[in-house]
């Protein structure tokens, strides 16, 4: 890939996810070349790979626009995911190697350290360890069923984009979630670590919510 596409990409994506390009927003290929300087070979390879992602959709005869989640989506995918994954939990604290615990306590600490700074791309990456821990633990609860509804549930960009909603105060409380999350595994305590785990999904749902109400115009 070209840096002029790379480029492109981290440009638009951080537009998309800061909300300065808003949900259901038209994204024309002249009018983003004009924007950024760059020919429309770069935006086109941006505009797919933002699609892979879920962040952009094709509309027939509509082109390209910023994709948007209702608040009646948001409230049932944050759902189905507390429960789903509040019974991975569970399943994990039962199966969980002490290996997959001792990763688990790195990436708080990574997460943690990053919190302290809490610039956008800080927030990013925060985003993709809190993938990855999210991902341990449900593979540590060895269903394959269970990780194949999980996958056609959560979200990826909303994820990602949650946590570039996240304040001091509440990116602090997940933090919290994640060490007693690790905390009740290491106990083996099945209870301890489902009700953390479905307070942790909960918590990003109320956060994401807000933000929506608050910037109605996104």
């Amino acid at each position: 890939m070209t840096n002029a596409a790379e480029d492109a990409y981290e440009a638009l994506r951080s537009a998309i996810l800061n909300g300065s390009i808003g949900p259901r927003a038209r994204l024309g290929e002249m009018e983003l070349s004009r924007q950024f300087g760059v020919s429309r070979t770069p935006i086109r390879e941006a505009l797919r790979r933002l699609t892979a992602e879920g962040l952009v959709v094709f509309q027939p005869n509509r082109g390209a626009r910023v994709a948007e989640w209702s608040l009646s989506d948001l409230q049932d995918i944050y759902e189905i995911r507390a429960r789903l994954e509040s019974y991975g939990a569970a399943l994990a604290a039962r199966r969980i190697d002490a290996d997959v615990l001792d990763r688990l306590d790195v990436l708080c600490d990574q997460m943690e350290e990053l919190a302290r700074r809490m610039g956008p791309q800080d927030l990013d990456r925060i985003a993709t360890l809190n993938s990855e821990l999210h991902h341990l633990v449900l593979k540590a609860a060895a269903s394959p069923r269970l990780t194949s509804l999980l996958s056609a549930v959560v979200e990826v960009p909303l994820v990602v984009r949650a946590f570039r909603l996240y304040t001091p105060d509440a990116l602090a409380r997940s933090m919290a979630h994640h060490r007693d999350l690790v905390a009740a595994l290491r106990a083996r305590d099945a209870e301890w670590a489902s009700s953390t785990m479905r307070a942790h999904v909960l918590a990003a749902r109320t956060v994401l919510l807000d933000g929506m109400v608050d910037r109605p115009e996104r």
